[in-house]
């Protein structure tokens, strides 16, 4: 990892706003170590203006220094012309989402650009042509665009362009309909507060599977207060056995997990038959939205010791990055740092809560079907 962590520095170094990689030996200055509270190695941060923050991107040099340009460029980049959309989205890379507002004035996403700076690609198209309606599929304006280069998925927001409701688009479409669970990807749900509908396969490689993720993609957009994600037994056996998850367990099975230590079983739908699976999500997803559960624990690790354990102990070095001085002329105060930790399971205010927050449990008295 050092000699891709060097290779990076040298050309990160070259840039028109720099940015500095820094190694620090966390066995000699452990009260830097214990000030960023910092229990594995190695461990990743990246500081702007002072602000520490979990990274969880690439390590290899040409990822890494691709992933960590957009920290140095523009909030929002102005795009005027068909060639400027075309590059900019192929420069963006496939590591973030991106938005593109056709139409839409600077300012009004100005801000919610700031706060997912660390998350997403954004900018404003100023002059398009007809083709470009076409080739990114929308077809009046004003109109704002997501991408998900890496699972070839795209989504058209018309409106309203008021906070709230940009700020919800922006939202659910940080990750893909359907999400891959794996050692990457579970590090993402760390800041969403939805609750996760797990789909337990045996092997996500294989046919059945592919063509049950299909499904779930439909399922997803039409339950954007949800996040949808699979996870193979196969591919990662400790993590689906905390949801009770054996060798012998019929699978696919399905579960609405919080995030953290609870997850939701719906009664009758303990698992899915290969006949009329579209059928069979709508009644979990009623079922669960009916209060139709078991209330469980899970068995192995909570959300924060899944994170913990994503992060080796083999080497002895704390890796910070460091945005140069001349991004300190920028301001992104209205931006919250992120942090690691647990989710929070207070749902309260939220318009998406479902019944099954009601944490209906299912008593030894009731029947099944």
């Amino acid at each position: 990892m050092h000699l891709q962590l060097d290779k990076a520095a040298l050309v990160l170094a070259e840039l028109g706003a720099p940015i500095l990689i820094a190694k620090v030996n966390a066995d000699k200055f452990t009260r830097l170590a214990r000030k960023y509270e910092i229990d594995g190695f190695p461990t990743l941060k990246i500081f702007m203006h002072g602000v520490p923050t979990d990274y969880f991107g690439p390590r290899k040099a040409e990822l890494l220094v691709q992933y960590l340009k957009k920290f140095v460029a523009s909030d929002v980049a102005i795009l005027k012309s068909d060639s400027d959309i075309i590059n900019f989205v192929e420069a963006a890379g496939t590591d973030f989402p991106i938005y593109v507002g056709f139409g839409v004035d600077e300012s009004m996403i100005s801000n919610l650009a700031i706060k997912y700076k660390k998350k997403a690609w954004f900018s404003v198209a100023k002059d398009f042509s007809e083709d470009v309606m076409v080739l990114y599929d929308f077809d009046k304006v004003p109109a704002l665009a997501s991408f998900h280069p890496n699972y070839n998925e795209h989504s058209i927001f018309y409106g309203p362009f008021e906070d709230q409701f940009l700020e919800a688009f922006i939202k659910q479409n940080l990750f893909p309909l359907v999400l891959p669970i794996n050692r990457e990807t579970l590090k993402l749900l760390k800041d969403d507060d939805r609750k996760v509908v797990l789909t337990i396969v045996e092997d996500e490689e294989d046919e059945k599977s592919k063509e049950l993720i299909k499904l779930l993609k439909a399922a997803a957009s039409a339950n954007r207060d949800l996040v949808f994600g699979y996870v193979g037994f196969k591919q990662w056996e400790e993590f689906s056995e905390s949801f009770e998850i054996t060798k012998r367990t019929k699978l696919p099975k399905m579960v609405v997990w919080d995030g953290n230590e609870e997850y939701f079983s719906v009664i009758g739908s303990e698992s899915i038959d290969e006949h009329d699976q579209g059928s069979q999500i709508t009644r979990f997803l009623e079922g669960y939205r009916e209060g139709s559960v078991i209330q469980k624990q899970i068995s192995g690790q909570s959300f924060m010791g899944y994170i913990n354990s994503l992060i080796g102990m083999r080497l002895i070095y704390i890796i910070v990055f460091m945005v140069a001085v001349i991004m300190l002329l920028q301001t992104i105060n209205k931006e919250e740092p992120l942090r690691v930790g647990t989710r929070d399971t207070n749902d309260g205010g939220s318009s998406s809560t479902s019944p099954a927050e009601s944490k209906e449990v299912h008593r030894s008295g009731d029947k099944e079907d």
